[in-house]
């Protein structure tokens, strides 16, 4: 990409403040799907819509009750130490402490959990884009050896073996015995909840002028401008959805973690990693897919010198930016304290206590 495409892509995600409050409420998005969401041009930053709803996982009150019940029940996994809460905190911006995830037998994960919240709005799910819904995605886990370290047959088992989960699921679903895919339709109604929609910047775009501070507003003309971040981070979701390779230093040399190359066996995808949204990013350090920096500042520095190593495929949007101390301390502000939801649906849900649980 030539530096003149990069710039008329940065204007056409820069939104002047007076221009960022909304006129009309937003409507229901439709389904996303890779063609629809992926390969569109940049979007303006503005609130949240409703998360789109699959016609074939429609929300109620009971499935998504049901869901929040199994996404903080160990009893998942193999050996009831693991929930998807393990590694998607709502006391952690709804990933973990990092810098990867630990899982069944405290074994270490290769990449960051990245954060459930939000994920609704993904047209793909994980780093590397392997899952095309939050469905298909609350599968996976369970399964993963390293992760919940369960099969899905003795997970069903599980389940059918708990009274309460067997009236839960046949009041919700209407069938038994309980299948895989109910579990993950009950898990992804409750994770298309996790919304975060009131940040000081929601209400800034809402028209409310004093929301952000003065140096939050510098941040987010650097954002929009000088930065580049809403190059790859644009759209209510501060996410174009897309893979990028940032140069990013791999965990283990010998044995590279090749990203989204794993999934398209296209070379040109080697290393390139799901860009993740910025919607309470303050709130989930360290970061990148690696957890390799510690702080926000250390990630703004690192996209200040134009990325890590200078691998092949590294994206040639990736060019150092000049920030200026200040411009940085700008920077930090928004995205630490901007971008951070107030919301208490989403902020202050508590976890299911086993106590709770259907037994």
């Amino acid at each position: 990409m030539s530096k003149l495409a990069i710039l008329l892509a940065v204007a056409a995600v820069f939104i002047p403040p007076a221009a960022l409050a909304l006129s009309d409420p937003p409507k229901p998005a439709p389904p996303l799907t890779e063609t629809s969401a992926l390969w569109l041009g940049p979007v303006k930053l503005g609130v949240l819509p409703p998360p789109p709803v699959p016609p074939d996982n429609p929300q109620t009150t009971r499935k998504i009750l049901l869901g929040k019940q199994l996404y903080f029940d160990t009893r998942l996994s193999r050996d009831n130490t693991v929930s998807c809460a393990t590694c998607h905190s709502p006391t952690m911006g709804w990933s973990d402490k990092g810098p990867t995830s630990e899982g069944i037998d405290k074994q270490m994960g290769g990449r960051r959990a990245p954060p459930a919240s939000n994920s609704a709005y993904m047209p793909l799910q994980f780093w590397d884009g392997r899952s095309p819904s939050l469905e298909d995605q609350a599968k996976g886990p369970i399964q993963n050896p390293i992760e919940m370290g369960n099969t899905h047959q003795v997970m069903i088992r599980t389940v059918n073996d708990i009274p309460g989960y067997v009236e839960e699921f046949k009041t919700v679903f209407g069938t038994t015995p309980i299948t895989v895919d109910q579990v993950a339709q009950a898990i992804a109604a409750f994770e298309r909840t996790i919304v975060t929609t009131d940040s000081p910047f929601d209400r800034y775009a809402r028209g409310d002028e004093t929301a952000l501070t003065c140096l939050e507003k510098k941040g987010l003309e650097i954002f929009n401008g000088k930065g580049r971040c809403s190059c790859c981070h644009w759209g209510p979701n501060f996410s174009d959805g897309r893979f990028h390779n940032l140069g990013v230093p791999n965990i283990d040399p010998v044995k590279p973690d090749l990203g989204r190359y794993e999934i398209t066996k296209n070379p040109a995808d080697k290393g390139a990693f799901k860009t993740p949204t910025m919607r309470d990013v303050g709130l989930r350090p360290p970061y990148l897919h690696t957890g390799s920096e510690k702080t926000i500042e250390d990630v703004i520095v690192f996209y200040n010198k134009g990325g890590g190593f200078k691998d092949p495929n590294m994206d040639p949007m990736m060019l150092p930016l000049g920030l200026s101390m200040g411009e940085i301390e700008a920077l930090v502000a928004f995205l630490e304290h901007g971008l951070t939801s107030l919301n208490p649906e989403v902020a202050d849900v508590k976890p299911v206590p086993a106590s709770e649980f259907p037994q």
